[in-house]
């Protein structure tokens, strides 16, 4: 067997060992585009595609890959990374191997500076007309920072992506950077953040914010008057473009055509992209193919509806940030009710405000059921534990006083510990309640089966997917 088959068989084995071990969507990311080089003696050496990606391996992964490493060659084995690193955007790239154990020295990423002179004549279509000199107001609105936004499983990826290309705008693995999702999730809170970041760590360099739609309009009138080249010009001179929303670019060929050439100036120039999507790449549509393959050169991260936990902590955050105070069991009910994005998610907490100070009342729980039912999804229907407890049981297919016994068969077990967590997420009732209501339980065997729940969760995938059903059956009752 040749060498190269031995290394990939072993790497391949690790793989599999991997993915089960992490979410689906950070294997896609982090290691399906590693490749497995060589192996000497006990030394397994893979190449990864910049010297980022390995920092991000060894600060989030080293455990696990020296285990599975030492799994398949042994208690001695060891691990190398063989890193692509960028000389210039017109060379080919060059590779250094860095041992896994941190102490290898990292060689620095090569670039050619490429000079940009700033041409007085060069029309700005974010200023009034005549301006003299190019100043660049980048678009930014100051409030959109890191520091004010919220990180999540639902955002995680996304965000330590954009927290590094402001720290090397134009100097990862990631450019361009695409952030995608659904409307209200955050993204334009992020691209601006991180536009924001750049201009503090960096603040002679050139950053624009741009929505599509304003792009396309800018285009249109450079047409019109007869002023393409300064149109394009002031773009290939920015350090780094934000460009909001590039889903409106289908069926706008033109439009299309001048960005690519933008696209690739900037690239070339070692320049930052960073883009937003309703979609990733592979699903949008009406774009020409050439745009969409440079859309997929650097990393599409997504961002997901945020789970409870974040959304509890987008409103607490807003909260602090205006100065006001809300019941904990308020803030849980709004949050709990309240799941297709954060847009409707602070506006229902805006309008609760509202109500309470235009009607002179103090919030509580009461007063936000009845004023928040234009905006809360199934505010008309009180969950009960009875409810939680038939609907657990016809899912599993166990009778109801069953799951009140003392048995320990391990399916019983599985739906009495699932109905106590959906009991103490979805109603009021009191842990103690909650105990007697599972056969005369006390509150410390609630406790302990919320917590139970909560780990089969985060380690075991079909669990996890038992209990999502379940949630959506509730949410449609």
């Amino acid at each position: 067997m040749s060498i190269e088959k031995t290394c990939t068989n072993v790497w391949n084995n690790c793989l599999q060992v991997i993915k089960d071990n992490i979410p689906a969507r950070s294997f896609a990311t982090w290691f399906e585009p590693i490749k497995a080089l060589r192996i000497e003696g006990d030394v397994l050496t893979i190449q990864v595609p910049s010297l980022f990606f390995y920092e991000w391996l060894e600060e989030h992964y080293v455990n696990l890959l020296r285990k599975t490493v030492k799994q398949q060659l042994g208690e001695n084995a060891r691990l190398e990374y063989n890193i692509v690193v960028e000389k210039s955007s017109n060379s080919n790239p060059y590779t250094t191997n860095i041992p896994s154990n941190g102490n290898g020295a990292a060689g620095s990423k090569q670039s050619i500076p490429v000079p940009v002179a700033l041409n007085r004549d060069i029309k700005n279509p974010f200023v009034i007309p005549g301006l003299q000199k190019l100043q660049v107001n980048p678009q930014l609105n100051q409030n959109y920072t890191f520091d004010n936004f919220i990180e999540g499983d639902c955002n995680r990826l996304a965000r330590s992506a954009g927290y590094a290309v402001a720290q090397k705008p134009g100097g990862t693995s990631f450019n361009p950077l695409m952030v995608y999702g659904g409307v209200g999730l955050g993204k334009t809170h992020l691209v601006q953040a991180i536009g924001n970041e750049i201009k503090k760590n960096f603040p002679d360099k050139l950053v624009i914010y741009v929505s599509c739609e304003k792009f396309c309009q800018q285009f249109v009138d450079s047409l019109k008057n007869r002023t393409i080249n300064d149109f394009v010009n002031f773009y290939q001179v920015m350090d780094v473009i934000i460009m909001d929303d590039v889903h409106n670019f289908a069926g706008k060929e033109k439009t299309q055509d001048i960005f690519f050439h933008i696209f690739n100036h900037l690239h070339q120039s070692g320049k930052q992209v960073i883009l937003t999507s309703d979609q990733p790449p592979k699903d949008l549509s009406g774009l020409v193919e050439r745009l969409l393959s440079r859309f997929k050169w650097g990393l599409s991260a997504d961002m997901q509806i945020p789970d409870l936990e974040t959304r509890m902590a987008i409103l607490q955050k807003k909260m602090y940030s205006d100065g006001i105070e809300l019941p904990y069991e308020v803030v849980e009910y709004v949050a709990n009710n309240i799941d297709n994005n954060v847009r409707e998610l602070e506006g229902a907490m805006v309008s609760l405000l509202a109500q309470s100070t235009l009607n002179k009342k103090e919030i509580d729980l009461d007063l936000a059921k009845s004023m928040l039912k234009n905006f809360i999804k199934n505010s008309h229907k009180e969950i009960s534990i009875e409810y939680i407890q038939k609907l657990v049981c016809d899912y599993f297919e166990v009778p109801v006083e069953m799951v009140k016994s003392k048995t320990r068969k391990r399916e019983i077990v599985q739906a009495r510990q699932i109905s106590m967590y959906l009991a103490k997420s979805y109603t009021k009732t009191s842990l103690k309640s909650i105990g007697a209501f599972f056969g005369g339980r006390d509150h410390s065997t609630v406790i302990y089966a919320c917590q139970t729940v909560v780990d089969l969760i985060e380690t075991d995938k079909k669990f996890k997917s038992y209990v999502q059903d379940i949630q959506k059956k509730l949410k449609l009752s």
